[in-house]
């Protein structure tokens, strides 16, 4: 996908140097200001083997963070928060909106209107956070503390947090990590409440820049004065009443902070911060911003209360956003984050804009995918609309309580697989029940469907169509719908007798030798234990979601399935998947992507890659670009698990694998986040090859994809 730059417009309208953010995003190869980069080296982790056993991805993790500081008050976050937030009316250039330049809505009379809006038309279901976001502050105070725009704000924060709290509601601001330039006054700004403290004892001495636009000083925190300085902003927050705080442009993500760029890595700011919040005295939602990077996610979970995984939402255009932009995007970019989310932390998708179809620029199929996608995912619901003009179907849509149930459920939801642009998304429930979404992310009509095996059910269920409001009873074997572009379908499945163990759902072969075979499945209600089969027979045991099997045949069709086992009583059998072992004289064999037998098409090349294989990767792939892999040889046709080594240091890219000009499938590389494109990872999907030599295309027309190193089969 083309590079995100959404942050670069805003940092123009938030900041006044806008000159520092023109690389806002990965550093890019000459050829196209979109493509990725083909030869980033980074530093030397554990290198990944063709043969090792990896769950989607290579297990490439940060350091583990110290013991955090334990959330004093567990009532936040304990739920997805409902609300609302100004930045989508700040950037959209929708007529009337922004009257008097980019940024302009944001005054102390819009943010009181929209909270008022807020308190009639939306309190009730349960949506009470009216969140003020950047543009709100002017400079420091005499301590370098954040200070309000009074050409904005006359009365000061504190003033309008007590009408939002008049109203019942909750106050939320926005900040920004780092030492702000305009605050540092040459290093002799005192810290309050910390003698002998000044801003030039928490920062570094050659004043290296951090933050997503590189517009503050990084902090120090070797100096015990620089926790003062952070406990010295959240203390003055909880003094004006503040509920939530959104802090912006942290690090590693948001395509900087790499292994090999320290200033943008930012996990001692958020500890900082997180240590300050639970001392301040008042209960304070404390959420990060944007696009973090996953393999520091430990570090997130034990010192906030979310994340947003992915850039702005909003498309900077004449609406406030577009499907093809960044909104789409969203169902590539979570997976990798699914199993993150819980009580007291969760995945942010951002704004959500469904509620004025005029205003939000996406139909009214597409709004309702959207918040679908948001509440079956249990993201945190704040709206980005003008809540004074919401249009009948966007209130029908935000106010929906079983959608809301869902939201506040808390359950996140995982895709059965993405190998194709008809996805089904699910979220096993404590009582039995399945939430099911279906979505046709296509530009045509197409029908997606739910295999009740897959989904983990077994027997008869009721079937609950949302949206519809209306249930079928006593349906079996799957859900199904045509759906228009960009359409989707969101259920509750209840069995009609909740079988003890159930059924094991989303069996997956992650890894194949000669002899091996990798599984996971999802855990089955009840089960102790698991026993696995290959064709009908009893091959393992586990007390885990996840076996190796041995002691396989090389060269043979395996079709394996699971049960659950509680004591004496089996589940039914999972779904089957079937796969091909590698083949007996030296399979799974590699295949590099830069080897002379592939061919290129555009501007797809080799380039230097430190820790790839052999040295090198194909990159600037995407578009008229594309590498073809050939002489990609099997003994039989059938399916076989194809595993691709990658490098991507964005939050995802995509590619169609295409089997001999015929055959297509998806691939979904989830993304390090943080530039670094020297790192491998691996990902895998079962692919069906035909009996002698093979040819796979890899190639996106319509975006960039991820560097690839190789393939195995």
């Amino acid at each position: 996908m083309p590079l995100p730059t959404g942050r670069q417009r805003r940092a123009a309208i938030v900041v006044t140097a806008t000159a520092a953010l023109v690389s806002a995003a990965v550093t890019i190869a000459p050829a196209d200001a979109s493509a990725p980069p083909v030869s980033q080296p980074g530093p030397k982790p554990a290198l990944v083997e063709p043969h090792s056993t990896f769950q989607g991805t290579a297990p490439i993790e940060a350091p583990k963070p110290e013991a955090a500081v334990p959330a004093k008050y567990p009532q936040v976050a304990a739920k997805p928060y409902l609300g609302w937030s100004s930045w989508s009316l700040q950037s959209t250039n929708y007529p009337g909106v922004n009257p008097d330049g980019p940024g302009s809505f944001i005054s102390e009379k819009n943010i009181l209107a929209q909270a008022n809006a807020m308190a009639t038309k939306l309190k009730p279901y349960g949506y009470e956070y009216v969140n003020i976001d950047a543009g709100w502050q002017l400079g420091g105070d005499e301590y370098g503390r954040p200070a309000a725009n009074t050409a904005r704000f006359p009365r000061g924060m504190k003033a309008v947090g007590d009408d939002i709290h008049k109203l019942g509601l909750k106050f939320g601001i926005y900040t920004v990590v780092g030492l702000g330039f305009d605050v540092y006054r040459e290093g002799n700004t005192p810290i309050y409440n910390a003698p002998g403290c000044f801003t030039r004892d928490i920062v570094y001495p050659d004043l290296r820049t951090t933050n997503g636009w590189d517009q503050a000083y990084k902090i120090n925190y070797a100096s015990p004065c620089a926790q003062k300085y952070a406990d010295s902003i959240v203390n003055l927050f909880a003094s004006w009443g503040v509920d939530f705080i959104k802090m912006d442009g942290v690090g590693p993500g948001s395509w900087k902070g790499a292994p090999d760029d320290p200033n943008h890595n930012n996990t001692e700011d958020v500890e900082a911060w997180w240590r300050a919040v639970q001392n301040a005295g008042r209960p304070m939602l404390y959420t990060l911003s944007w696009s973090l990077s996953h393999r520091y996610a430990e570090t997130w979970k034990a010192n906030s209360n979310g994340w947003r995984i992915d850039t702005d939402v909003e498309c900077y255009c004449d609406t406030i956003v577009r499907w093809n932009g960044s909104l789409v995007g969203r169902w590539w970019d979570l997976p990798q984050w699914v199993d993150d989310a819980g009580p007291g932390h969760w995945n942010n998708l951002d704004a959500i804009n469904v509620g004025n179809g005029a205003m939000d620029g996406i139909t009214e199929v597409e709004r309702q995918s959207a918040m679908t996608f948001w509440a079956m995912n249990a993201a945190p619901l704040f709206i980005g609309d003008d809540l004074t003009k919401l249009d009948p179907y966007g209130v029908k849509l935000l106010t929906n309580r079983e959608v809301i149930a869902i939201n506040q459920a808390g359950v996140p939801a995982r895709p059965l697989d993405q190998d194709q642009l008809q996805q089904t998304w699910y979220a096993k429930n404590p009582d039995g029940s399945v939430t099911v979404g279906l979505f046709n992310l296509a530009d045509t009509a197409a029908t997606v469907t739910g295999d009740f095996a897959q989904l983990g059910l077994s027997g008869k269920a009721s079937v609950r169509d949302v949206w519809a409001g209306q249930t079928a009873r006593n349906v079996s074997g799957k859900v199904s719908a045509v759906l228009p572009a960009h359409g989707s379908k969101l259920y509750k499945i209840t069995p009609n007798q909740l079988a003890v163990p159930s059924r094991p759902a989303d069996l997956t072969v992650t890894d194949t030798s000669r002899t091996t075979a990798a599984l996971t499945w999802q855990p089955s209600t009840g089960a102790t234990a698991y026993k696995v089969f290959a064709n009908g027979k009893q091959v393992a045991t586990s007390s885990s979601t996840s076996a190796v099997v041995a002691g396989l045949l090389p060269q043979t069709s395996y079709t394996f399935t699971v049960k659950g086992v509680q004591g004496n009583k089996s589940s039914e059998a999972s779904a089957g998947v079937t796969v091909l072992t590698a083949k007996s004289d030296g399979g799974p064999v590699r295949y590099e992507a830069e080897a002379p037998t592939s061919t290129f098409t555009g501007n797809a090349g080799v380039g230097g890659c430190t820790l790839c294989s052999g040295g090198q990767k194909v990159g600037n792939i995407g578009y008229d670009a594309s590498v073809t892999l050939n002489g990609i040889t099997v003994p039989t046709t059938g399916t076989y698990l194809v595993k691709i080594a990658y490098t991507d240091g964005d939050t995802s890219r995509q590619s169609m694998l295409t089997v001999n000009g015929a055959d297509s499938y998806w691939v979904n590389y989830h993304g390090l986040g943080d530039n670094d494109w020297g790192t491998p990872q691996v990902t895998y999907l079962p692919v069906k090859l035909s009996a002698g030599t093979n040819s796979l295309k890899i190639s996106n027309p319509n975006g960039y994809i991820a560097d690839i190193d190789w393939i195995t089969v």
